[in-house]
Parts: structure tokens; C-alpha cells; sequence
């Protein structure tokens, strides 16, 4: 895991690479490293974690070709015998060799055939060619510009934004995305100028400036495919991915919450790697209770004494107010999911015991039908069967009841008003309004009038990719869009940032080819069963487990949202709304903001998670206009 950054034909390119491997180093602290070849600058920040020799160091530069990477290839060993067997002739012990080796021999051609996590860039030294990659499932990030003629990429867009600022201007139409998911999606950038590599694509830029892109795996052709084939055997593809994510010459540990997922993960891990370390969070006792929040710290500890978990505990007991801004920098774009501190102070604890390498239970809600809206838009589509008669009396008393008092919330009473939110929708819509923040009004209401397109825009896009497949049951269409939108757009963006803010690496092992290849080998009736999320891998899991972990309730990798916005950031709330600089450049409309701090306030509707993104959101500005970005026109 590392950070990359590079140039090609921009007359100011060494000093620039130069300057933006240097905002990495964060990612890399164990060493850094510069080719220069001409008008092409590659950069480097090494995090080692396989072949920690200088044999591993990059940029590697060998037989005409210059390779900067980031990230792990976890049929690495399966390749160098493959290679070996070809002739070729190792140096180290390196991945990072192995992918330099793969595209001598076979270009391009070699990116279907990586298993991993990747975002990488080589050039050719013979014909002056720069290609940017990135893998399947954009796991690794990629960002980059394009300057007249010339390239700049980079692991990280505040690189970029720190460097460019002054050239980029604010997208409003990826800030409205925000505003409705909480987090922007794949396909846009908070920055005009700047692109983000799809998933599963290479980028070519040639010597005399033009640049052509092209696609080598699709996440929706291998769900078609996988559909129309035989069911998988899930467990022993599971176990067959978190062996291979185990690669490692450092010590490597596990999130643990106790829940399905990561109790699976570590079970696994543990048979491999005896006394592997894990960690677990909790939080103050006043804070979990006013959220209603499960005691996940329990169930952790049930499977650490089981497998012989090294468990370690960490309250988190933030100030908010002062990790708030620091997040939002990390982040990279307006992230509003709390969850990315967690991440943060976990994998800062993980370092500090020498533990560089985690694996997460990340990516197994979203192909596995694990969130609470999977179930719910399923019990909507009976809902609607129900005669109005009857659902318009549940409607009115759900409607008035109150979300929270002044000592505690009623969770069940936040989910009934969501349900019936989008419970008489149609499929795509009831979908998209089941996890995102506001309806189409709400939001129209909420931002600048000139900005009504751009929410029209926003929800186009979000219907055009959810009925962009060919799947046949309901339960994978919603587990591919959520692969395909929310699980690059959010949860595999903040466990990118937010580890690598503290130097460490985090692998997803459900989040693999194969995986997601298995997954959509399953019907939805072996997702969703009765009233059961995740049947599958709770089928595959319970030789292992117990049953009590493989059947617990639900938890949440979250945070105690409305007990902090009840007492630590009301003050900031009141700020922003008031005097804020989205208020103030008139991107937000204070009287919408002051109606849903009110609300929240009051008890009358659970606002917490609207308000918190708008905090993340205000931050993220204030910093993208201090660095130059050009603001929205007065």
C-alpha cells in the first residue's frame, strides 16, 4: 500500500511530482522514490509490506519500463511461477516485480488477470507511452488532470487540489450528489477538472498528447454472466480469498465488531495466522444508550475467546470538534458517514502496536444483502398491497410520533418513519430515497435555484445506473447497484483515506473477483430469506461460528450521531447555519438548514446524519476555497 503520483509532458512536471509526493507521505512513510526520464515524472511513498529489501523499492525501473504502484496482488505467487516458467528471472520477492513482469510480457492484456487491489501507472521508455490502471472493484483510488497536452495523477485529490488548486473549480453538481447520498459518487469529482479512473479501466496518454481510455472488466457483464451459471460454493471461496489476503512479511490484524462479517473474516484469518490481532471499538456508556446502540463489545469478545483472538478494546470517546476538520481533510471529498472515524482511530491504534495490515468485513452487506433496506424495500413491495384503508391510519400515527426525547432516541420509531418514506415508491426510487437523504423537493429546496437541474441530473444518473443490467430478481439488482454506486462512492473510499491517514493498509476480502463472481451466482431468495439479510453467508459461516454471532441482530460501524449532535456540536450547528460559507456563497439556503437543525432539535425527526453532512460538507468548502478552488458565482 502505498501513494503514487506522476507527470507526463507538463514543462513543470519534476518539481510538481516532486511537491504532490510529498502531500502522500502519509500513505508511504517507509520511503519515497523519483524516476525521471525526459518530460516523465513518476513519484513514490512506500508503505512495505511484502519484500520489505530495497529489491522492493519503487519507482521500479527495469528493461525500458518505469512502474509506480499502489496496492497488493494477492495471486502474486501464482503469477511469478506462471512467469518463471516463461523465463523470467526475479530480482526480490515483490508483487510490485511480479506487475512489472505481467506487463512486459503481456501489456494490457495482464489486468483481467490480477487479483488484488491496485492503482498503478508504467511507462515505456520505447514508445513514451504513460498507462494509469486501476482495479475491478475501485478498491484503490486514482485521480487525475489533464494540463493542455500534458497528464498530472495522483493517489489522493487533496494532492492534486494542495498543487492545482488554483486551476480547479468547485463541481456543484458532484456537491448536490453529496448532498443526497452523503458521499460523492464514483463517477463524479468534487473538482471540474478532475477525473477519477473508473473501476475496471486503463488510461493511455501518448507522446504527442492525445489520450484514449478503454474498460477490461465490468462489474455488470460478470454479474450476468455469474447468474446464468452454477451456484458457488461460498464458503470455500470466502475461505480461499482471506487466505490469499493474509499475504503479507508484516504483521496483519482484523476489525472485529462482533457482527457476521468481520467475526467470519477474523474466524478464518485465525486458522491461518494462530493469536492474530484484532480490534474493536466501543463507545461511552451515555452516548451508546441515548443512541440504543448494540453492545457489540460482547459479542467481539465471544469470538475472540473462541479462535484465540489477540482482542484489543478502544473506547472512542472523541472531541468531535476537533477531529471533525481533521477527517474531513483526509477524506478527500464531503464524506458524511461517521463510520470513517472509527476506521481512523482503529487502524491509529493498530499502527501504534506495529500492526501495518487489517482486513475488513467491507463490501459483504453490499453483495450479500445484509442492510436493513435490502429487507425493507422487500417488505414494501407487500406493503403496497395492503388497501389504503388500512396503511394511511399506520402512516398518521408513525408521522406523529416523536424520534427522540431528552434523554434517549426510539430507534424503531427512525426506522418506521424511514420505511414509509419510500414504502409506495416504485422499485428504483422506493431504492434510492431507502439510503439516500432527501426526496427530489427536499433537495430542490435545500440548494441554490440555479442548482434544480443539477439535482435532476443527479437522480438521472442514479436511475440510469441501477437499471443498467440484466439481472433477474430484485434483491441482485439492489446488491449491484450498491457495488456499483455505494460501495466505491462511500465505503471503500473512507477505508482507503482514513486508514491510510494513519500508514495503514486495510484489506477487503469480500470485496475480491471471486467473491462478487459467487455472489451473483446466487438467487435473491438465498440472500434475503424469510426475514434473514445475508442467508448465504450466514449458511457459510455457521459451521464456524456460533450461532449466536451468526444470528445476532444487526449492529452498525457507526457512531452515536445524535448524542453528539445533541451536546457536542450543537454550537457548530448553530454556526453554520447561521454564518456558514455554503450559506454565505448561497450554495445552501439557511432557511432549509435551519428547518432541519430545528426539527433534530426538537425530537420531531432524526436530522442527525443530514446535519452531520453538512458539517463534513461546510469543511470540506472552506478548505477546497482556501487552497484557491474557484467558488460558485455570487
Amino acid at each position: 500500500m502505498c501513494g503514487i503520483a506522476g507527470t507526463h509532458h507538463l514543462p513543470d512536471g519534476g518539481p510538481l511530482t516532486d511537491r504532490l509526493t510529498r502531500r502522500l507521505a502519509h500513505r508511504g512513510p517507509d520511503g519515497e522514490g523519483r524516476y525521471d526520464h525526459g518530460d516523465v515524472h513518476l513519484g513514490h511513498r512506500r508503505l512495505s509490506i511484502i519484500d520489505l529489501s530495497g529489491t522492493g523499492a519503487q519507482p521500479m525501473v527495469s528493461g525500458g519500463l518505469a512502474l509506480t504502484y499502489n496496492g497488493e496482488l494477492y495471486n502474486a505467487p501464482e503469477l511469478r511461477a506462471e512467469l518463471r516458467g516463461k523465463g523470467v528471472r526475479f530480482r526480490g520477492t515483490s508483487d510490485t516485480e511480479v506487475l512489472l513482469e505481467a506487463w512486459r510480457r503481456w501489456g494490457v492484456e495482464c489486468l483481467p488477470r490480477l487479483r488484488g487491489m491496485f492503482a498503478f501507472a508504467v511507462f515505456d521508455e520505447r514508445t513514451g507511452e504513460l498507462f494509469l490502471a486501476r482495479d475491478q472493484l475501485g478498491i484503490k483510488p486514482l485521480f487525475y488532470v489533464r494540463r493542455g497536452d500534458g497528464l498530472v495523477f495522483a493517489s489522493e485529490l487533496k494532492a492534486l487540489a494542495g498543487e492545482l488548486g488554483g486551476g480547479l473549480h468547485v463541481d456543484e453538481t458532484a456537491l448536490v450528489a453529496s448532498l443526497l447520498y452523503y458521499w460523492v459518487p464514483d463517477s463524479r469529482c468534487a473538482f471540474r477538472e478532475v477525473r477519477k479512473l473508473p473501476p475496471g479501466s486503463w488510461l493511455r496518454s501518448r507522446p504527442d498528447g492525445r489520450v484514449d481510455t478503454g474498460r477490461y472488466w465490468n462489474l455488470r457483464d460478470v454479474a450476468t454472466e455469474a447468474q446464468a451459471g452454477p451456484p458457488a460454493d461460498l464458503a470455500a471461496v470466502v475461505e480461499d480469498s482471506t487466505r490469499a489476503h493474509l499475504l503479507a512479511d508484516v504483521p496483519v490484524g482484523t476489525f472485529l465488531s462482533g457482527g457476521l462479517d468481520s467475526s467470519y473474516l477474523t474466524a478464518l484469518a485465525a486458522r491461518h495466522r494462530p493469536g492474530i490481532s484484532a480490534y474493536t471499538i466501543g463507545f461511552r456508556a451515555a452516548d451508546a444508550k441515548f443512541e440504543a446502540m448494540p453492545d457489540d463489545l460482547r459479542y467481539a469478545r465471544i469470538v475472540a475467546r473462541r479462535f484465540g483472538v489477540d482482542l484489543h478494546e478502544i473506547e472512542i470517546a472523541p472531541d468531535v470538534q476537533e477531529l471533525l476538520p481533521h477527517i474531513t481533510h483526509h477524506l478527500d471529498e464531503p464524506i458524511g458517514d461517521p463510520a470513517a472515524i472509527n476506521s481512523y482511530l482503529i487502524c491509529t491504534a493498530a499502527r501504534e502496536a506495529g500492526v501495518k495490515v487489517m482486513l475488513s468485513g467491507m463490501g459483504a452487506d453490499e453483495l450479500f444483502a445484509g442492510y436493513r433496506k435490502h429487507l425493507a424495500n422487500l417488505i414494501a413491495l407487500r406493503y403496497q398491497k395492503i388497501p389504503p384503508g388500512l396503511r394511511h391510519p399506520i402512516e398518521s400515527v408513525v408521522d406523529r410520533l416523536p424520534v427522540a426525547n431528552g434523554k434517549r432516541g426510539f430507534r424503531s420509531v427512525r426506522f418506521a418513519k424511514r420505511f414509509l418514506s419510500f414504502a409506495e415508491l416504485p422499485e428504483e426510487t422506493a431504492f434510492r430515497r431507502s439510503y439516500t437523504m432527501y426526496d427530489r423537493d427536499e433537495l430542490t429546496g435545500l440548494v441554490h435555484p440555479d442548482l434544480a437541474a443539477a439535482v435532476d441530473d443527479v437522480l438521472t444518473e442514479h436511475a440510469d445506473t441501477y437499471h443498467d443490467n440484466q439481472l433477474h430478481d430484485f434483491v441482485n439488482r439492489m446488491c449491484l447497484a450498491d457495488a456499483r454506486m455505494f460501495l466505491p462512492g462511500l465505503n471503500l473510499t473512507y477505508t482507503d483515506r482514513a486508514s491510510m491517514a494513519a500508514s495503514t493498509e486495510v484489506r477487503v476480502p469480500f470485496v475480491d473477483v471471486e467473491v462478487v463472481r459467487a455472489a451473483f451466482s446466487l438467487p435473491g431468495n438465498r440472500k434475503i430469506a424469510g426475514r434473514q439479510g445475508k442467508a448465504a453467508l450466514k449458511e457459510a459461516a455457521s459451521p464456524i461460528l456460533p450461532r449466536e454471532i451468526v444470528y445476532r441482530p444487526k449492529g452498525l460501524f457507526s457512531a452515536p450521531l445524535r448524542a453528539w449532535m445533541s451536546r457536542d456540536l450543537a454550537p457548530l450547528v448553530r454556526e453554520v447555519v447561521h454564518d456558514g460559507e455554503l450559506v454565505r456563497s448561497g450554495l445552501l439556503r439557511r432557511e432549509a438548514l435551519q428547518r432541519l437543525a430545528d426539527e433534530d432539535a426538537a425530537g420531531r425527526e432524526d436530522r442527525s446524519k443530514h446535519l452531520w453532512h453538512v458539517l463534513t460538507l461546510e469543511y470540506w468548502y472552506r478548505g477546497a476555497t482556501e487552497a484557491g478552488a474557484a467558488e460558485r458565482a455570487a
